[in-house]
């Protein structure tokens, strides 16, 4: 089953379905950034809404697919390729992020409070950086749990999933909304490849579904619920763009992103194999470049479009900065290739294995 699953890991739809992950990421931040900034909402906003439901829960999925594959390496090596490998970029984006922001906030707030920010942001997760953040503690945590009933590790992170869960603390609130997803990505990894193969197969059924899913996604994010129901409402963890519909409310939310992430998958197989998505299939397959990067032309591109007003409709504002805010990180990675110089921005160094490649050609 594992050497099935690995003639699968560089599959043309789950490099897809990272692009388009990325891009929906991107999307997010770009847009709310530019409303805040305007102080009013464009066209682009309704975008960000109807895929909240499975924009992250999909990305989690995808991170856990594969995981089967490695999860009994050798401690040494797990941590080295699920932690360290995390932890090197955390650290490294975090500084260069800081970098940018430490003199403005600095100017606002003093040194030592701009510090403190600083050194707390290695205990809650800074801006954009979250997810990097996670992964490495769902891949310790789903390798601590591995022996443990399927079904039962499911029922459980169902169960947080749906919990009103808003302590303030970035890190356990996204574990409880975003474990389920991770952890079928890791449990269900044969389901998953099972349903892309029956997408594969037929295409005219699957454009049904979709043509059938996306209205009542779209129904269900966009209908406020009643006054008596918004109390159950989940929480809107970082704003990304919640609408006080019943797509919030608990179950629904986990259907929903259940079946947005598949909705997700499916498109991305129907993609597969078309040559002009070749440049998604890409982008997916180095999602970590656009992800870590992509903070920086995304601010300066937002702060020149609102302020020389070129563009007044906000909408398309926003949607030139999530263009820019993703294609200038595949610049940037073009660039250090061409010159060999920064590499260690999208590379991990040597010094930053403990389970060397050395170690591991000894090993075998």
């Amino acid at each position: 089953m594992q050497s099935a699953a690995a003639e699968r890991s560089r599959v043309a739809w789950v490099d897809i379905a990272k692009g388009i992950c990325i891009i929906m990421v991107v999307m997010v931040h770009a847009t709310l950034g530019v409303e805040i900034a305007a102080g009013e909402k464009g066209w682009m906003h309704y975008a960000v809404a109807f895929a909240r439901p499975f924009r992250m829960p999909d990305f989690f999925l995808i991170s856990g697919l594969f995981l089967g594959l490695v999860i009994d390496r050798p401690w040494l090596r797990y941590l080295d390729r699920k932690v360290v490998h995390f932890a090197y970029f955390y650290v490294l984006w975090l500084t260069i992020q800081f970098a940018f922001k430490a003199p403005g906030m600095a100017m606002e707030v003093g040194i030592a409070p701009t510090l403190g920010n600083y050194l707390f942001a290695f205990v809650q997760p800074f801006g954009t950086l979250w997810f990097v953040y996670l992964l490495p503690i769902f891949f310790v945590f789903t390798r601590l749990v591995r022996n443990s009933p399927v079904w039962l590790v499911l029922a459980w992170a169902a169960g947080l999933e749906m919990l009103p869960v808003s302590t303030g603390s970035i890190v356990f609130d996204e574990f409880c909304a975003r474990f389920v997803y991770f952890y079928a990505g890791y449990a269900l990894a044969a389901n998953v490849f099972r349903i892309a193969d029956w997408v594969e197969a037929n295409p005219g059924r699957t454009l049904g579904l979709l043509a059938l899913w996306a209205p009542l996604n779209a129904l269900l994010v966009f209908t406020p619920v009643p006054p008596a129901l918004a109390a159950f409402l989940q929480p809107d963890l970082g704003h990304t763009g919640a609408q006080g519909g019943y797509a919030e409310l608990p179950f629904v939310s986990l259907v929903l992103g259940s079946a947005g992430l598949l909705a997700v998958v499916a498109v991305a197989v129907l993609l597969s194999g078309r040559r002009w998505a070749e440049w998604l299939r890409w982008l997916g397959a180095h999602s970590i470049v656009v992800y870590l990067a992509f903070f920086l032309p995304m601010a300066v591109t937002r702060v020149a479009l609102l302020r020389t007003g070129i563009i007044p409709d906000i909408g398309t504002v926003s949607l030139i900065v999530t263009a820019v805010a993703v294609a200038g990180p595949v610049v940037l990675y073009g660039l250090v290739k061409w010159s060999g110089y920064g590499s260690f921005l999208f590379e991990r160094p040597d010094w930053a294995h403990v389970d060397t490649p050395a170690k591991v050609r000894a090993a075998a």
